[in-house]
């Protein structure tokens, strides 16, 4: 098998997760929080749908990671980022922070928003 090293450039990757928390480039974050290849900020969840429109110029996908499993997202939300040409992909928030490090890794424009499991 060939492996290949990945280079985030100055993008931190996800590290690990566990109950409540994220680790972001070695740093804990602990509650919902959403990031982007610029950095992390806290999220208030899906009422905070300005959190990830003040970064809409530098994001063209955000996963959505609805904690240990998958679930809708409120339709408002959605509609508010696809509105504003951020396609939205959801997902149980382990499969988020996987994707999110790949599509990082390729230097696409991913952000990710989580709930921790």
């Amino acid at each position: 098998m060939r492996l290949n090293e990945v280079h985030y450039d100055d993008s931190k990757p996800i590290d690990g997760y566990g109950p409540g928390f994220f680790r972001i480039g070695g740093q804990k974050f602990d509650g919902a929080i959403c990031a982007f290849s610029t950095g992390v900020v806290g999220w208030g969840g899906y009422d905070d749908v300005a959190t990830v429109l003040a970064k809409k110029d530098d994001i063209d996908v955000l996963f959505v990671g609805t904690g240990a499993d998958i679930a809708h997202i409120p339709s408002d939300f959605r509609d508010a980022l696809e509105e504003v040409g951020i396609g939205v992909e959801v997902m149980a928030s382990p499969a988020a922070c996987r994707t999110y490090n790949v599509l990082l890794s390729e230097g696409r424009r991913v952000a990710v928003a989580l709930i921790p499991v």
